[in-house]
């Protein structure tokens, strides 16, 4: 689950990190009012869950009130990679001198939270991994011991040079691994952590990403939650039972059973074709699930045929067919399908299929090809 700048600077501000003043707006008059309240220079940013806002306009510089409101005019309703821009912040111009990444991320080769930090930063962290990887630190966390005094130390000098900058930076690196443990954080990230005219250090933008499966015990972290289309349709497909994530394709998948979908999608991607989605329906014949999961890939309009490939092991293949038929009685399919049914009572299932007058095949591999071909 992913959260906005503001909403990151806000927790981490709980912890006394330093970051910048600024006032979250929706509309035109709002920006005004913030930027006549906050000075000049301020900087209108728009707040979206998605990287590269700098690159597609969406963070301007203002130095007058005209240009706070040209920069409101111009971000409000913008469209930055799919999300269109409902806020924007407002913050405070700052005069700094230096930009440094800091960061916490999980790191499974350690099995440990990993601290990243760089002197390279305001750029996206995966530009500097590209260009010049060595310029990126890598600290492992002992996860009984935390982030000692020592090890705070030991990345702040690494950092910086002056003693009175790594100082401050022992005492904020703690108090970030601090944020990062007790919100259950899978990302936090400063970029850039600048450094100031006046010789102290300052969250200028913050970015945090948290562990769905801990959002149970995280009741705030998870009223901040604003899911996009595609997250909905997650969550929909977990209340009904079923595992669902959209793809670009265009050939929609129902298996049951997650290796059988990880394995049909890549038979799809061995004759060149495009899974629209991975849709694990579980082991249940309930026609319901079935009805449940058809609805899920019809609400996805890139999808042009619908293969439905399925293994009986306790589930009997006579049971799932008679489900599917009940389920397609429910439900107005305008677009091909293609059926594969194996495993036990796989003969009687095959019959009962037949005598609908489905499509069905005998082999995955035959499935994917007519499913290419009738994409």
């Amino acid at each position: 689950m992913k959260i906005h700048e503001y909403q990151a600077k806000e927790i981490l501000a709980r912890y006394e990190i330093p970051v910048t003043k600024e006032v979250l707006c929706y509309t035109v008059a709002e920006v005004k009012a913030a930027a006549e309240k906050l000075g000049y220079p301020c900087v209108v940013k728009a707040q979206v869950l998605t990287g590269g806002r700098g690159k597609a306009g969406g963070v301007k510089l203002a130095r007058t009130l005209a240009d706070a409101t040209s920069a409101a005019e111009a971000i409000l309703g913008m469209d930055i990679k799919g999300f269109k821009v409902e806020k924007v912040l407002v913050a405070q111009g700052v005069s700094f001198v230096n930009e440094i990444y800091a960061g916490l991320t999980i790191d499974r080769n350690t099995k440990s939270v990993v601290f990243m930090a760089s002197r390279e930063g305001g750029v996206e962290i995966e530009e500097v991994a590209k260009d010049n990887p060595d310029a990126i630190l890598k600290f492992a966390i002992d996860p009984d011991l935390g982030i000692t005094p020592f090890v705070a130390r030991k990345i702040a000098y690494a950092l910086f040079d002056d003693s009175k900058l790594a100082n401050q930076a022992v005492v904020m690196f703690q108090k970030l691994y601090q944020v990062f443990i007790d919100t259950d954080a899978s990302l936090v990230e400063i970029n850039p952590l600048v450094i100031t005219s006046d010789g102290n250090l300052l969250a200028l933008d913050g970015k945090m990403t948290f562990d769905d499966n801990a959002l149970f015990r995280q009741p705030e972290i998870l009223a901040l939650n604003e899911p996009d289309e595609d997250e909905i349709k997650e969550l929909y497909a977990k209340d009904k039972g079923l595992s669902y994530i959209r793809l670009d394709g265009n050939i929609g998948c129902m298996v049951n059973g997650a290796g059988l979908a990880m394995a049909t999608m890549d038979m799809i991607k061995l004759y060149g074709g495009e899974p629209a989605n991975f849709l694990d329906i579980g082991g249940s014949s309930n026609p319901q699930k079935v009805v449940d999961a058809m609805n899920l890939i019809l609400s996805d309009k890139n999808v042009k045929v619908v293969m439905i490939n399925i293994f009986g092991g306790i589930t009997r293949c006579d049971d799932v067919a008679k489900g599917l038929i009940s389920a397609l009685e429910q439900i107005k399919v305008k677009i091909p399908i293609v059926i594969r049914l194996s495993g036990t009572n796989s003969k009687e299932g095959l019959e009962i299929l037949k005598n609908a007058n489905l499509p069905i095949v005998e082999t995955m591999s035959e499935a994917a090809q007519m499913a290419i071909s009738l994409a």
